[in-house]
């Protein structure tokens, strides 16, 4: 990786829902930006708004744009998020599944790879699906804002090519000092998937198991057979 510095392009006041919390002090170099993200490619980091400017304004825009741009503000940082066709039809089918099983238990409602939650100032994560509670929404009316103050019970990633152990690692501790109370990593190709519990507490399951909901979804499961098999086009139809 070259030592390219970052030359920031310059911009009006921005007059932003919040200013961007940087995580230690500005990346240089184009080196230093990929370690402070996670080593995430290159490609995914925005570089308008120059890195460690961005705000939620700028999030918003992105989200509203003609090409939209699903991107996460992390540092002041606009990043992308990578997500291939499989990677969405697995989410879709895991959002469709909460869907099934919240219509007999109304304990929540489930977000979908589109839907940017604020952890804390300056922090907006979308996890790929989420379940948040309704004790965690004020009121129980989801907010009006494009970007909601709203951290959920359980978070929910699948691994696609452009992810990192790096970033995930971040990810997931973000996550919990959130207050999140269980994140699962769904990894399509190995065909597993990691409950966590802790940032490093967790147990991985395989494609004979399934996914439970534990105390904050009591009674739900998710075999991961089906799920995986949801995004193999070899599926035959029963």
């Amino acid at each position: 990786m070259s030592a390219t510095r970052i030359q920031p392009k310059k911009r009006r006041q921005n007059r932003a829902v919040t200013k961007p919390a940087i995580n230690g002090s500005q990346p240089e170099t184009l080196a230093e930006l990929v370690r402070q993200l996670g080593g995430v490619p290159l490609k995914r980091i925005l570089v308008n708004p120059a890195p460690g400017t961005a705000t939620e304004r700028d999030l918003i825009a992105a989200l509203e744009a003609p090409r939209k741009r699903i991107c996460e503000l992390v540092d002041g940082i606009l990043v992308e998020k990578p997500m291939g066709t499989k990677e969405a039809i697995l989410a879709g089918w895991i959002v469709h599944q909460f869907w099934l099983y919240l219509g007999k238990n109304d304990l929540g409602v489930p977000v979908p790879a589109d839907g940017p939650l604020r952890l804390w100032l300056g922090l907006v994560r979308i996890p790929d699906v989420s379940f948040i509670s309704w004790g965690r929404i004020p009121g129980g009316e989801i907010p009006e804002q494009p970007i909601a103050s709203l951290v959920p019970d359980l978070a929910i990633q699948v691994l696609s090519k452009g992810n990192t152990p790096r970033e995930m690692a971040r990810k997931l501790g973000e996550y919990f000092k959130a207050g999140v109370r269980l994140v699962w990593l769904i990894d399509p190709r190995k065909r597993t998937a990691r409950v966590y519990t802790s940032p490093t507490s967790f147990c991985t399951l395989h494609d004979d198991e399934s996914l439970d909901g534990g105390d904050i979804l009591p009674g739900f499961l998710l075999p991961l057979k089906q799920l995986f098999a949801m995004g193999d086009p070899k599926r035959k139809k029963r």
